[in-house]
């Protein structure tokens, strides 16, 4: 009765201090330090909700099957370490039939769940719209961007992100050569990318989605725009010397200023698409197969 008053006592303050502690969490805290959450905000994406739930929740659950190893571990070395006067090995627990059906049982269970999960998420995250609001479609280039509104028909060219100072201790990127894709906010927006000549991964840090591109090879990622503002974009997969340089810029705008950004690019002749004709590899497989009568050089 003791031991079990002392345990009660012990775990109420311990209760206490986890519960104020979990209420003063801030919303990057509470995200598992993802970024793209900012306190009484929106995540940026609605997919980004869902990938922090992911995220936390198999956190959680790792952490307690940390702490319970971590407590057996200690509590085998105590509670069964050699005492005075003993001899010999300790009572020995192989061929426990209870004890190894555990180990077996709860690692299964364990691995089924954080794939039936992640399984679940990952059909709702690429699962394609019906009817999205914009298309864009991304190619990636070394070491640029050209993104295409295909639902607007108009389109831009991006170049190599260039630094300030080609030096050391250089001083930053000159803005103008970022390229820039602008999306209108509240929108679902289908993203089709691939790439002009090696792979790349088409990265927008704070949507916390990647999707990898590759030549002669569509992907579609799909998701909904729900807070405006400017966020970071970059090449995550290393693509030859200047990938570091291969960026751009992601600005979630109103659609009064998505639909003005839209008409300046018409404005300036932007209109239409730059397609696979701009690619450095040709799809050989698009090409005719030589026939048998072609001679053998």
């Amino acid at each position: 009765m003791r031991s079990r008053r002392r345990i009660r006592w012990a775990a109420v303050p311990l209760a206490t201090v986890v519960i104020f502690a979990l209420a003063g969490c801030t919303q990057a805290q509470l995200h598992g330090f993802l970024p793209g959450f900012q306190e009484g905000q929106p995540a940026v994406t609605d997919n980004a909700q869902r990938i922090a739930n992911l995220w936390v929740g198999s956190w959680v659950v790792l952490l307690v099957v940390g702490a319970i190893t971590w407590f057996l571990i200690i509590f085998a070395a105590v509670a069964y370490r050699r005492r005075r006067g003993q001899t010999g090995l300790p009572v020995q627990l192989r061929y426990n039939m209870p004890i190894e059906a555990f180990y077996t049982v709860v690692p299964l269970i364990l691995v089924l769940g954080f794939f039936a999960f992640t399984a679940r998420d990952q059909a709702e995250i690429t699962d394609r719209a019906e009817d999205p609001d914009q298309v864009v479609e991304v190619y990636g280039k070394q070491w640029g961007w050209d993104f295409n509104y295909l639902t607007e028909d108009v389109y831009t060219a991006g170049v190599q992100t260039m630094p300030e100072s080609l030096g050391v201790g250089g001083t930053g990127l000159i803005e103008e050569t970022v390229p820039e894709l602008v999306l209108p906010v509240d929108s679902t927006i289908e993203f089709q990318v691939q790439s002009r000549d090696v792979a790349h991964s088409f990265w927008v840090v704070d949507f916390l989605q990647k999707m990898d591109l590759y030549p002669h090879k569509v992907n579609y990622m799909t998701l909904n725009t729900t807070r405006e503002g400017t966020y970071a974009g970059k090449c995550a997969e290393f693509c030859g010397d200047y990938h570091a340089q291969m960026l751009f810029t992601v600005k979630v705008v109103s659609q009064a200023e998505y639909q003005d950004y839209v008409q300046s690019l018409r404005d300036q002749g932007f209109t239409g698409r730059l397609g696979p004709e701009f690619d450095r590899t040709p799809n050989l497989l698009d090409n005719e197969a030589p026939s048998e009568e072609t001679e053998v050089q």
